[in-house]
This record gives structure tokens, sequence and C-alpha cells, in this order.
């Protein structure tokens, strides 16, 4: 009984995580997706675990989901998993208001991202 569950819509060698809703610019975080794009699961996890960057520690976070996601729910190889795709979209902006001199405001955007990475078994060459 129920209904009939969706077709997959990556292939059987990929798995995906998504992270929304994220306080961060967009543009801040796309150099963070940037950064790991391609690389190897493990590798990119390292420089993650080492970036200075604020937004690391939740792309960490979502590096791993990816990785879990792989194992658990794909039975996909951990150690042969490279960085297929991680992309930043945007997402609400909220817009406050800031007091300025002589009575005037200004405009505050206070953007949210969201990003997306997809990791992918390769064969060893």
């Amino acid at each position: 009984m129920g209904k009939e569950s969706r077709a997959r819509a990556l292939p059987d060698n990929e798995a995906k995580a998504v992270l929304r809703m994220l306080r961060i610019s967009p543009q801040k975080l796309n150099l963070l997706a940037q950064q790991i794009r391609g690389l190897p699961a493990h590798r990119a996890l390292a420089e993650l675990e080492f970036s200075p960057k604020r937004a690391a520690r939740d792309v960490h976070k979502l590096l791993s989901s990816a990785i879990s996601n792989a194992e658990n729910n794909h039975g996909l190889n951990i150690d042969a998993l490279v960085v297929a795709e991680a992309h930043v979209g945007k997402s609400l902006v909220m817009k406050r208001m800031a007091t300025r001199a002589r009575g005037r405001s200004a405009r505050i955007f206070k953007p949210f991202a969201q990003i997306t990475i997809v990791v992918r078994e390769v064969e060893a060459a």
C-alpha cells in the first residue's frame, strides 16, 4: 500500500547531498565549491578541514553527508569517490534597515544560499 517510489534521478554511481538556507553570500560559498570541485573525496575533506573560511565547517558536514549517502544508500566504494559537482544557488534575501547620519537610512541585504554536492564513484585507471 502507499504510493510508488520515484525513479532515481542520478546515475547508479552517483550520490548527492543538498544544504539549503545557509546564511552566507552565494559568492563567498562559491569560492569553497570551486576549491573542492573535481578532487577526490578524502582530499576535499582535508581541504575543508583546514580552510580558514567560516562556511567551510558547513560544507565539510555536507560533503560528509554526501559520502555517507553514497556508502549507505547506494553501496558505493568511498575510497573511489570524487566530487563530481559542487554548485551554489541563491536563496532568499532578508532586507533590513540601518540608520545613517542626518536621519537617513540604508538597506542591508542578508543573503542566503544553497549548495549541492554530487559525488561520483570512478574506477581506478
